[in-house]
């Protein structure tokens, strides 16, 4: 496809405008996808909102949105495996593929890695067309939707979180925050085999939707203490607790929710580069901390997870947006929290 398209530019904190680009083609290696559905993720609310996010900055115009799904509309040079009119999920960040981190399989650590709606690295998807390196994109099956296919990037997320933590059958599970990650991180947990998972949050909504999801109880923080109930488990806590919120408080709570040997998995990314954690706790229960970076070699795992059933995805979509509304779509995810569990801009 060529000629012209629309996107949805940030422009400075809480300024969308809409322009009009060249459609990109693909070259070498490339596939040009037409989007279809595109997830709203808590980074871009917090690009939008605060125009930086951990140690990235805004400081020139910016294309917000990484969670992608489409279906092809053209195929660049030396691409195989690929035809106009395949849906497709898109992988967001493409590594170099020749640094020690990449060989060694950890290619979201890969120094040089470029990743959708990130500052001085690449524009996002909030626009009608992409190209995007033909070897991160994924068919998607006859029963799975572009909307699925966006989703598979949170998703991912969870279950590196699950993964990374070895999250097993027959342990007790505590999830901070039940926004999308929290969702995700409840749904790869259950995909694994843990049945006992509690999950606080602030917002009932939420609270309600985990609850849909499978979560054994639920807990509204600013009603009840997570941290009493915690100590009233077998072992005077959980073995495996999950940060999802990205905040000052749930972080600093991880530590006082595990069980000796327990783990704090910290999934959650926090607009803050710096929070505190409770190491005098933390050693006193000789507790392990993971931390994690996105995700790595999972999407083929996470797409079969969708097509067989096993994480029922869709369900924690609950707002979907037209692509011309993206500039109201931006805005009342960030002021519509309460009711506002997961956005999807539709195409």
């Amino acid at each position: 496809m060529k000629g012209k398209m629309k996107a949805c530019v940030l422009t400075g904190k809480r300024k969308l405008e809409w322009t009009e680009r060249e459609i990109p083609q693909p070259g070498k290696g490339e596939i040009q996808i037409q989007l279809k559905h595109v997830g709203i993720c808590g980074s871009d609310l917090h690009f939008y909102q605060e125009g930086r996010l951990a140690n990235w900055e805004l400081k020139e115009p910016l294309i917000l949105g990484h969670e992608p799904g489409g279906v092809v509309s053209a195929i660049g040079e030396g691409v195989e495996g690929f035809d106009i009119g395949d849906k497709v999920a898109i992988e967001p960040a493409v590594p170099c593929g020749k640094c020690e981190n990449c060989r060694k399989g950890h290619y979201n650590l890969c120094k040089n890695i470029k990743m959708l709606a990130i500052p001085k690295e690449r524009d996002g998807v909030f626009s009608e067309y992409c190209i995007h390196d033909a070897t991160m994109c994924y068919k998607l099956p006859e029963k799975v939707g572009t909307m699925e296919g966006g989703l598979i990037e949170p998703l991912c997320v969870g279950l590196h979180g699950a993964e990374i933590s070895n999250a097993k059958i027959g342990e007790t599970a505590i999830i901070l925050g039940s926004g999308c990650i929290g969702l995700c991180v409840l749904m790869s947990l259950k995909a694994r085999g843990v049945e006992e998972i509690y999950v606080a949050d602030v917002l009932d909504k939420r609270l309600e939707r985990a609850k849909e999801l499978g979560a054994t109880r639920v807990f509204n923080s600013t009603r009840e203490s997570i941290e009493e109930f915690a100590k009233k488990l077998p072992g005077g806590g959980a073995d495996q607790v999950y940060e999802c919120a990205g905040n000052r408080i749930t972080t600093l709570q991880t530590c006082r929710l595990i069980r000796r040997a327990g783990k704090v998995t910290l999934v959650g990314v926090s607009p803050e580069p710096v929070l505190e954690l409770d190491i005098a706790t933390l050693n006193a229960m000789e507790g392990t901390i993971y931390t994690m970076y996105r995700y790595r070699n999972l999407y083929p795992q996470a797409i079969k997870a969708v097509e067989s059933g096993a994480i029922p995805l869709k369900k924690i979509v609950s707002h979907v947006f037209e692509f011309q509304n993206c500039v109201d779509a931006l805005e009342e995810s960030l002021n519509n929290k309460e009711e506002i569990i997961k956005g999807v801009i539709e195409f």
